[in-house]
C-alpha cells in the first residue's frame, strides 16, 4: 500500500471518529498534547526514523476521546488516538510520551500498512470498518459488532493486532525517540509498571491498552534494562502543571453531577498531607466542577486560589489565567476574561497559543468586537486551514458583524476540516443562494465560494470511486 493509499484510509476512518459523541477539541489539553507530539516528532526526524515522504503525505494529527478508559492507537495515515483517561492516569509527561513515542514508531515503522497489505484481498472500506471495529470493542465490546461489517471482517479482525515483533520494535524505536526528544527515559518504565499492576488484576475494562499492546516479561524487563543504562540525578516529580491538566482530563472525561460535586468536596476538604502539585490538581478540579454546576462565583474564588498557590511557576500561572478566563466567559464577563487573557505568557518564541488565541476570540466577540475577533482567526488559518474550531468561531465572529455569506462559508469549512464532504457541500450550495438573492454581493467571497464548491465536489467524487 502506498503512502497515499494510507493517507486516504486514515482519512476515512478518522472522518468516523469526528463523528463520533465522545470526539472532543478542547483547545487546552490539545495544545498540552500536541506539544509532547511535536517534540516527538523531532526526536523521531532527529533519528532519521521520519522519513520526509511520510511527513509531507500523513497528517500527524492528534484526536482526544471523552472517555474515562486508559488508551491510545495509532491510526493510517498519522491519525493518532488519545482517550482522557490515559492522561489522567499518567503521573508525569515523561509517562505520557513514552505511551506516544511507541504510537509514533508504529507509524514511522509502517507497521500499519504491513500489516493491512497482508489482507491485500480486502477492500479499503472493508478494512477500515474492521479498524472501527477494534476501536470500539476497546470501548464497549458489545458494540464492535455493529461497527465491523460482516463475517469476514469479523473472521481477519484478529489479524490487526500488532505482533510480538512489531510491539518490541516499537519499544525500542519509541525509547529512542523519547530521549533524543528530551524525555525522561523512567516514563517508559514507569508506564510498563502501571500496565502491569493493571494486568494482575486481569483488566476489568479500564485498560483498553493492555488488549491491543499485551505486556510480556520480556518486553518490561527491555525497557527496564534499558533505562537502567541512563544516568539520571532525581526521580521526576509530578508537576503543578500536569496535575492541573491530568485534573481537566478526568473532569471532561466524567462530566456528571456527581463527579463535578465530588471535586468539589475533595478542595474543601483537609490538603495539607498532599503535595503543592497535588493541591493544584485538586483545586483545579474543584473549579473546573464550580463551573459544570454553574456555580460561577465559587468557581472564582477556587480560581484565585489556584492562581495563588501556583504563581512562582510560569506554565502553571498561564493553566490557571487561561481557566480564568474560561470562567469568566462562561459567566458572561468577557472584561474580566481579557484581563486574564492580557497576563497569560504566549508560547515559545512569543507566538500565539492556540487555547490563548481561541479564548480571545470568544471575550471579542462576546465584547461586541467582532472584527478584533476575526482577523487574528484569519491569520491563524491561513498556515492552519484543517483547523475546524478556529472555523467556527470565525463564523461567530462574522455573524456577529452580520456577515452572513461568509458566516455561512466558515460553517462549510468547519465540515471540511472534518472531513465531511457532504455536509460541507451543502453549506456551501446554501452560500450560493444567499449570493444569488442578496442585493448587495461580496463578488470577492462569492467567487470563493464557487471555487470550494468545485474543489469539495471533486473530493465527494474521489470518495465515490474509493467505494
Amino acid at each position: 500500500m502506498s503512502s497515499s493509499a494510507e493517507r486516504r484510509l486514515g482519512d476515512r476512518i478518522a472522518r468516523e471518529l469526528y463523528r463520533d459523541p465522545d470526539y472532543l477539541d478542547d483547545a487546552i489539553l490539545g495544545e498540552y498534547v500536541q506539544g509532547i507530539w511535536q517534540r516527538l516528532m523531532d526526536g523521531a526526524r532527529q533519528r532519521g526514523e521520519l522519513q520526509p515522504e511520510l511527513e509531507e503525505r500523513f497528517a500527524w494529527d492528534v484526536v482526544l476521546g471523552r472517555d474515562r478508559s486508559v488508551n491510545a492507537f495509532a491510526l493510517p495515515g498519522g491519525y493518532m488516538g488519545v482517550h482522557l483517561g490515559l492522561i489522567a492516569v499518567v503521573s508525569s509527561e515523561d509517562e505520557l510520551a513514552s505511551v506516544l513515542a511507541h504510537e509514533l514508531s508504529h507509524v514511522t515503522q509502517r507497521h500499519i500498512v504491513r500489516i493491512i497489505s497482508r489482507q491485500s484481498n480486502q477492500a479499503p472500506w472493508l478494512i477500515g470498518a474492521m479498524i472501527l471495529g477494534a476501536l470500539a470493542a476497546s470501548a464497549n465490546p458489545g458494540a464492535a459488532g455493529a461497527m465491523i461489517v460482516g463475517g469476514q471482517a469479523a473472521a481477519v479482525q484478529g489479524q490487526l493486532n500488532f505482533s510480538r515483533d512489531m510491539e518490541r520494535e516499537a519499544d525500542r524505536v519509541g525509547y529512542g525517540v523519547m530521549t533524543q526528544a528530551g524525555f525522561d527515559a523512567r516514563g517508559f518504565v514507569g508506564m510498563f509498571e502501571k500496565l502491569q499492576q493493571a494486568n494482575r488484576f486481569n483488566d476489568t475494562g479500564a485498560f483498553p491498552y493492555l488488549r491491543s499492546h499485551p505486556l510480556t516479561t520480556e518486553r518490561i524487563a527491555d525497557m527496564q534494562a534499558r533505562q537502567q543504562l541512563q544516568s539520571h540525578t532525581a526521580v521526576p516529580q509530578l508537576t503543578m502543571t500536569h496535575a492541573m491538566l491530568a485534573a481537566r482530563a478526568r473532569m471532561l472525561a466524567n462530566p456528571e453531577v456527581d463527579s463535578l460535586r465530588a471535586a468539589l468536596l475533595r478542595a474543601q476538604g483537609e490538603m495539607a498531607a498532599m503535595s503543592p502539585a497535588e493541591q493544584a490538581g485538586v483545586l483545579y478540579a474543584a473549579a473546573l466542577g464550580a463551573l459544570g454546576l454553574r456555580e460561577f462565583e465559587q468557581a472564582q474564588r477556587l480560581q484565585e486560589r489556584l492562581q495563588a498557590m501556583v504563581r512562582d511557576d510560569a506554565r502553571a500561572v498561564y493553566q490557571a489565567r487561561l481557566l480564568g478566563a474560561e470562567i469568566a466567559l462562561a459567566a458572561g464577563d468577557p472584561r474580566r476574561a481579557s484581563t486574564f487573557l492580557e497576563g497569560a505568557v504566549p508560547g515559545a518564541g512569543g507566538a500565539m497559543t492556540r487555547p490563548l488565541l481561541f479564548l480571545r476570540a470568544r471575550a471579542r466577540t462576546q465584547s461586541g468586537q467582532p472584527r478584533e475577533a476575526a482577523e487574528p482567526l484569519q491569520v491563524w488559518l491561513a498556515s492552519r486551514p484543517r483547523d475546524a474550531q478556529a472555523w467556527q468561531l470565525l463564523s461567530q465572529a462574522y455573524a456577529a458583524q452580520g456577515q452572513t455569506l461568509r458566516a455561512v462559508r466558515a460553517e462549510a469549512e468547519v465540515h471540511a476540516a472534518r472531513l465531511d464532504y457532504a455536509a460541507a457541500r451543502d453549506r456551501l450550495r446554501a452560500a450560493q443562494e444567499l449570493a444569488r438573492q442578496g442585493p448587495n454581493v461580496d463578488h470577492v467571497e462569492a467567487s470563493i465560494i464557487d471555487t470550494r464548491s468545485r474543489q469539495i465536489d471533486l473530493l465527494l467524487r474521489e470518495q465515490a470511486l474509493e467505494r
